[in-house]
Formats: C-alpha cells, sequence, structure tokens
C-alpha cells in the first residue's frame, strides 16, 4: 500500500486509540481540561474521546475522509490549551514527564498539518 493510502489510516488510528484512551483511562485526561470551561472535567474528556473516535470513523472512510481530516485539525488545534494547561501544571514535576508535557506543544504542528494533507489529498474522492 502507498504511503498516501497508508496516512489515511494511520491517522484514523491514532484518533481511534486517543478516543480509547479517554474512556480507559480518564483521570489523566480530566487533570488537562481547563477549569475555565463550564462543566465538570470527566464529561469534557468523555466528549472529547466521543469526539475523536467520530473523526477516527470519518478519517478511515473515503466518502467522508476530506470533510473529517479537516475538522481533524481544527480539533487539534482546539486541545492545544488542554496541553498547554498541562504543560503548565507540569512544569514542577520530574523531569522526564515535565519534557513529555512541554514536547506535545510542538507536536500539534505536525499534527494539524498531517489531518491538512489528508484532508487535501481525499478531496474529491468517494
Amino acid at each position: 500500500m502507498p504511503r498516501s493510502e497508508r496516512s489515511p489510516l494511520l491517522l484514523a488510528g491514532l484518533l481511534a486509540a486517543a478516543g480509547v484512551a479517554h474512556f480507559a483511562a480518564p483521570r489523566q485526561f480530566d487533570a488537562t481540561i481547563p477549569k475555565a470551561l463550564p462543566g465538570s472535567p470527566r464529561a469534557w474528556t468523555y466528549g472529547s474521546g466521543v469526539v475523536e473516535l467520530a473523526l477516527a470513523a470519518g478519517v478511515a472512510s473515503p466518502r467522508t475522509r476530506a470533510v473529517a481530516a479537516k475538522a481533524a485539525a481544527a480539533f487539534f488545534v482546539g486541545v492545544f490549551p488542554a496541553n498547554v494547561k498541562m504543560a503548565v501544571d507540569w512544569r514542577h514535576r520530574p523531569a522526564p514527564q515535565r519534557n513529555a508535557a512541554l514536547a506535545r506543544l510542538p507536536l500539534q504542528v505536525p499534527l494539524v498539518l498531517w489531518a491538512r494533507g489528508v484532508a487535501k489529498n481525499g478531496e474529491g474522492r468517494s
């Protein structure tokens, strides 16, 4: 399978794995929810898990790939404040945890670009 055909499936797999993780280990995600958001952190954790699973299904299907990948790019931008919160909250943790939290920040850029590339390659296909 050519790389361009694998890319959407890999993105879908990443989104699905992240979505499942929100239900399997919600406490770690609850801690990243900004306090300014209304409602409980757990509701946001589960909600974002559902969104990631829906995006994974959309990206996996050639019919919905382009629109779902654009939505995934927007989602990656939207969750950036949670990654910033995590980096701030973890600034006094041991170096490996602190570095992992900081590493998440620049990783959002390739995720957004990846999703945009999948969207571009998926346009006009069915």
